[in-house]
């Protein structure tokens, strides 16, 4: 049995950063994605400032510009009967501008770098059991891959950041602390021919619509509803539901969405709620979906995810170096990543209830603006990014290099 200082579970945005983070201080990490490398998931993708700033902070922002992701320097709210508002996206330090690359592109640079920094990557693997001590404590998986076959592997810590429906999460019992009350229904689809003057969002009678720009010249364009109406629209097939819709939402755009054309199928869920998790306990700890879903309608979750990786990851360093118990500093990360996300989360639910007019999204739209600046200010003032490794570490099964994010040590 292969011993590791942490086995992270999901290898996805907040998975794939997390073990990015902990490796590059020096921890040595096994990852597990049960999805192939390189794959597409479903996601709307638009990364808000937090999140820029988090690839930059980390020395990945170029990677996602060379991969001919475009920058977003304009957001256009378009409102019924009325002008749209445009609000340009100031530069500031580590944030040039607004990206939304696609999730294979995004991803599969996450993976990269944490590959890089020496973590065991392994694609096509799944975790099937917690393995715990008598008392309870998480101390590691057994699991299956495509290239060992069955396998068992210890830690000092487990995370789950395998998604909505965790099978670390369900493993430990984690409570969920909080929901919400509503679940919006969406359909998405990418389109060639279909330009935007940035990030377009719409909002008509009980219905949302959104032009988010990304890869290989293309627009990811979504609709979203409450499920009784989603379902209703789609008796007569997806694509009529997202022409419908679409109408409903973005009337004074149809003209262009009618002119483009789509590359693939339509995409999309419905009626999922959101939830907090209690997101720690003896030997585990949740990041990502897993610990924290809110409706997809305010873009974020993306962003969410970077965050939540590296307040995670500063907490278990603390933690391993000594400076505070493990339940001391895993409940601090979680009452930290609460207390940003808390207004967001409130938003969203009213938002993704549709049950709001046209001068009442406004003012909840002010209020997500209000909560992502919150997240910006204390993303900047944590301190600088770890350097990255240029080959693995050695094992470190019981010691940590680092106690911080800088990569210097201690």
């Amino acid at each position: 049995m292969t011993s590791y200082d942490a086995i992270v579970v999901g290898g996805r945005v907040a998975g794939a950063s997390t073990a990015m983070l902990l490796a590059r201080a020096g921890a040595k990490v096994l990852l597990l994605e049960r999805t192939p490398y390189g794959s597409d998931t479903l996601s709307t993708h638009g990364l808000m400032r937090a999140g820029v700033l988090q690839l930059s902070r980390w020395g990945l922002l170029d990677q996602v510009v060379a991969a001919g992701t475009p920058p977003v320097t304009r957001t256009l709210f378009h409102y019924p009967a009325a002008s749209p508002v445009r609000i340009s996206i100031r530069a500031s330090q580590g944030v040039p501008a607004l990206f939304a690359p696609r999730r294979h592109v995004l991803d599969r640079i996450l993976v990269d770098a944490a590959a890089e920094a020496g973590v065991d990557v392994r694609h096509g693997a799944v975790a099937t059991e917690l393995l715990k001590h008598p008392g309870g404590r998480v101390t590691g998986v057994r699991g299956m891959d495509d290239t060992h076959g069955s396998f068992t592997a210890s830690a000092r810590l487990t995370i789950g950041a395998d998604g909505i429906r965790s099978t670390v999460a369900s493993a430990v019992d984690a409570p969920v602390e909080r929901s919400s009350a509503a679940g919006g229904a969406v359909l998405y689809g990418y389109f060639d021919g279909l330009p935007t003057a940035g990030y377009e969002w719409a909002y008509g009678s009980a219905t949302a619509a959104g032009l988010i720009p990304t890869n290989d010249g293309q627009t990811c364009v979504f609709v979203g509803t409450t499920p009784e109406r989603m379902r209703a629209a789609r008796r007569r097939g997806a694509d009529h539901a997202f022409a419908e819709l679409f109408a409903s939402a973005a009337p004074r755009l149809t003209h262009r969405l009618e002119a483009a054309t789509r590359t693939g199928r339509l995409h999309g869920w419905s009626g999922q709620r959101g939830h907090i998790r209690r997101s720690h306990g003896p030997g585990w700890a949740l990041v990502g979906d897993a610990g924290y879903f809110r409706d997809p309608i305010t873009t974020h979750g993306m962003t969410d995810a970077l965050r939540d990786a590296e307040l995670l990851a500063v907490s278990v360093l603390a933690a391993w170096a000594g400076d505070q118990p493990e339940s001391i500093a895993l409940a601090g990360y979680q009452a930290k990543r609460d207390a940003l996300s808390s207004q967001l989360f409130e938003v969203s639910d009213r938002i993704a209830g549709y049950a709001w007019g046209p001068g009442e999204i406004q003012q909840l739209l002010r209020e997500v603006s209000s909560a992502m600046s919150d997240e910006v200010g204390l993303l900047q003032s944590l301190p600088p990014r770890p350097a990255p490794r240029s080959r693995p570490v050695e094992p470190a099964m019981g010691w940590i290099v680092a106690a911080d994010m800088t990569g210097a040590g201690r």
